[in-house]
């Protein structure tokens, strides 16, 4: 039995799509076999041959606070998360930091975008657009002080939102987390789409016509509790949420791999997670999107896997009800199955004529594919699974009892970190980024960016012919990536592709991307889009395409909450770790600078007009980019393949205190709350720390938090401790930025680059740049920021 402390279960559900504006109305719907499959009215549809969408038609969406400062995906999710707490009979949290939330999305806010461009470059929409403003904008609303970010791994991003929910509560960092996703419908994806010639004109038939997708929109959430903060409360409990999956296909930007073989992985992994039988698994909600080469693979893995020992098990799509919802689909699936599962029914696919179930038959033999009504089933555990762009594959499982789940079963194991991978504006590795420190290299003007070079691409042997696939920010991380490999020695092969997996923190993702889709799409129509282009859009693009190119076929995640996103990845990896999924993991932080993005820093009013360097009490920051990748191994795996130990991950803290998203000021004692989690985890005072890799960039608003809180916590030491700053080398790269702090402490502690240019801050608040002994470092502190009010800290050592 799993243990009372490492119980997950879900006391409220959520939901708003095209059949439904909350889980009554929507499950009626269901139970019914009512489509919500439509002739699309919110998008142009000239020369387009396929208008249909799955849309949601409710008045009651502005009718929360600011609904001008938020995005309709946004409002979309408020609207589920309001019902999903409702449901559990939770009220505003008062910014606890034992509440968290996780929110998936694919696209975000894009019909900001379009706005932005479309209509007078208006700076208010800028803080709309990120996927990050989602789950912070959750946490505003209903005062949520934990944890708070969200997962861009396109359309799996909701169920492994969940996975994410329920790691955080067995780890001890989170009693109740509001965890789903939400995407809204809108000219990109539909356009993307029809480029890539993936939609059904006559609407979508999962498991049966397979000719293509229909796009929906909407939201799901559960409210995910521990075991023992659901008992304490007496709250009613829907089920427990055992083991999840995560891999990655290493196969396909944008389609499956034909033999299913990492997505069957992934329900291995829900199932062995979940310490449950193949037998008990009743029902499984599958992706089932409607595509020939989805729904083949599918059918390939669930009768490889439960051919033998459950060939009975019934499968169907809802997809058909609600259409795709992207982001969104896999936590609106996530409501169907706890629905299905506590009502003891299994829900359909529709409509199947005579003659098509007949086919079907042949094709997956006893397996129970449902068709065209609902029907009753006793149940024990139901699986939901989707698969994703970038080759993502989630699955995981519901149940009425409490199985045996597998948690943190690695947690006493030391992290080594073994490889560093160093994309900036100074240079495309380790070696060119430990010179030009050591020459004192700074930005020569306010905007400054990474460039590859082909050089990079021949040294790691990266043919040209897929180097020609990527866009920029894929060009940055795969070359990152690849780099932490070679720096670490470490040779991916089919024997442990599995073992390792990759975490991608960025803060804007595939935002340029997306722009320049929009700005396409703007000129030639909705049926102009380009298939080449489109991919890049989905903020997993950069991790999947590293995947592919390493071989790396084990957890993937791309996690999206602002600059801070880099050091989370180095927090979410260490648990991961400990959980026992992976043997080792890549932890990057990726972001770029292309000329959007230093207009929207312009627009903000944050950009500054010339150089400036950190504590310059300016307005304003050098606007940069970077992508940094960092392999963290399990000890013993580190040791027994030789690897060198650059030093070890000991901690990592967050905290938060909820301003609106788009700000900063206000949220202060929230970094204090991060150091001191991290100093705990690491099981470390204030006092055993050498020095901080800061994230100070020249803006005064920024640098005075951070002052304030590193004041308030080592007091006078603070005087003689230095604060190393990597931004006044390559600007403020966000994500990027934030993981070359990580990377930029390793190299210090491991000698391997000495830095004598520090800043430390007098007892009177002054600042000065000065010479700082740099060797014999034993701890250091590297934290980070996201506006809406979250800061993330980690505790490297020797």
């Amino acid at each position: 039995m799993t243990p009372n402390d490492k119980r997950c279960v879900v006391t409220g559900l959520g939901v708003i799509c095209a059949v439904g504006n909350n889980v009554e109305e929507t499950w009626k719907n269901a139970l019914e076999s009512v489509s919500g499959i439509h002739k699309t009215t919110s998008v142009d549809t000239v020369n387009c041959y396929a208008d249909l969408a799955a849309e949601v038609k409710c008045d009651t969406l502005d009718k929360i606070d600011a609904p001008e400062e938020k995005d309709r995906v946004s409002k979309l999710c408020i609207k589920a998360a309001n019902e999903a707490l409702a449901d559990a009979g939770l009220k505003n949290f008062g910014d606890d930091q034992r509440v968290s939330v996780v929110i998936g999305s694919c696209v975000g806010g894009v019909l900001s975008i379009e706005q932005y461009h479309q209509h007078g470059r208006d700076a208010s929409e800028i803080a709309k657009m990120p996927i990050a403003s989602i789950a912070s904008q959750v946490a505003e609303t209903c005062g949520a002080g934990g944890i708070v970010t969200n997962v861009a791994n396109a359309c799996a991003a909701g169920t492994i939102s969940i996975a994410v929910a329920c790691d955080l509560i067995r780890a001890g960092k989170a009693d109740v987390v509001i965890a789903g996703g939400a995407d809204s419908f809108a000219s990109v994806p539909y356009s993307g789409f029809l480029s890539l010639h993936a939609l059904d004109e006559n609407g979508c038939s999962p498991f049966n016509r397979c000719n293509g997708i229909t796009l929906g929109e909407g939201a799901g959430i559960v409210i995910v509790e521990s075991y023992e903060h659901a008992q304490k409360r007496s709250a009613k409990q829907y089920c427990e949420v055992l083991g999840s999956g995560v891999t990655s296909d290493a196969n396909h930007i944008t389609a499956p791999r034909e033999d299913g073989l990492c997505l069957k992985e992934a329900i291995n992994r829900s199932v062995k997670n979940s310490g449950i039988a193949k037998t008990d698994i009743g029902y499984i909600n599958a992706h089932g999107t409607g595509t020939g080469k989805n729904d083949n693979a599918e059918m390939t893995a669930f009768k490889a896997y439960f051919g033998e020992e459950n060939p009975t098990v019934s499968v169907s799509s809802t997809k058909v009800l609600t259409g795709h919802c992207l982001g969104a689909a896999g936590a609106i699936e996530a409501v169907f199955s706890i629905k299905a599962l506590t009502t003891d029914t299994v829900l359909p696919t529709f409509p199947y004529s005579e003659e098509q179930s007949t086919a079907l038959k042949e094709k997956v033999g006893e397996m129970d594919f449902v068709q065209n009504f609902a029907r009753h089933k006793d149940l024990k555990c139901v699986l939901s699974n989707n698969v994703a762009f970038g080759g993502t594959n989630a699955a995981i499982v519901f149940s009425k009892e409490s199985g045996n789940v597998s948690a943190q079963s690695a947690a006493s194991k030391k992290i080594a970190v073994t490889g560093l991978g160093i994309v900036s504006p100074l240079g495309n590795s380790k070696t060119a980024y430990v010179e030009a420190v050591k020459a004192g290299k700074k930005p020569e003007s306010a905007s400054v960016r990474s460039t590859i070079a082909l050089e990079d691409y021949k040294e790691l042997g990266i043919k040209m012919a897929f180097y020609r696939k990527l866009d920029n920010l894929g060009q940055l991380q795969t070359v990152s990536g690849m780099r932490a490999l070679q720096d670490a020695n470490f040779k991916v092969s089919d024997e442990n592709a599995m073992d390792i997996g990759i975490i991608v923190g960025t803060s804007e993702g595939g935002l340029g991307a997306t722009y320049d889709f929009e700005e396409l799409i703007a000129e030639l129509g909705n049926a102009g889009g380009s298939a080449f282009k489109f991919p890049h859009t989905v903020y997993n693009a950069a991790g999947g395409y590293l995947s592919i190119c390493s071989g790396i076929k084990g957890y993937g995640v791309t996690i999206t909450t602002g600059p801070l996103s880099g050091l989370d990845s180095i927090g979410y990896s260490m648990n991961v770790i400990h959980d026992g999924q992976e043997q080792a993991m890549m932890a990057t932080g990726t972001d770029e600078n292309l000329p959007i993005i230093t207009e929207f820093a312009q627009k903000l009013g944050v950009a500054a007009n010339d150089v400036v360097a950190p504590y310059a009490n300016a307005e304003g920051f050098v606007v940069g980019d970077g992508s940094v990748s960092i392999l963290l191994e399990e000890e013993e795996y580190a040791k027994a393949r030789g690897a060198k130990v650059y030093c070890y991950a000991l901690g990592f803290g967050h905290g938060r205190k909820n301003v609106k998203f788009g700000k900063l000021v206000g949220s202060d004692e929230a970094l204090d709350k991060a150091i001191a989690d991290a100093l705990a985890d690491a099981g470390i005072t204030a006092a055993d720390v050498d020095a901080v890799c800061g994230f100070a960039n020249g803006c005064k608003k920024i640098d005075d938090i951070e002052k304030g809180a590193l004041k308030r916590v080592f007091g006078e030491k603070l005087a003689t401790m230095p604060l190393f700053e990597v931004k006044e080398r390559t600007g403020e790269g966000r994500a990027g930025s934030a993981a070359l702090a990580a990377a930029e402490a390793a190299l210090l502690l491991s000698g391997e680059m000495v830095n004598d240019n520090a800043y430390f801050v007098a007892a009177d608040g002054s600042v000065s740049a000065k010479t700082a002994e740099s060797a014999n470092l034993k701890k250091i502190l590297v934290i980070s920021y996201a506006t809406g009010g979250s800061y993330s800290a980690v505790v490297l050592g020797k």
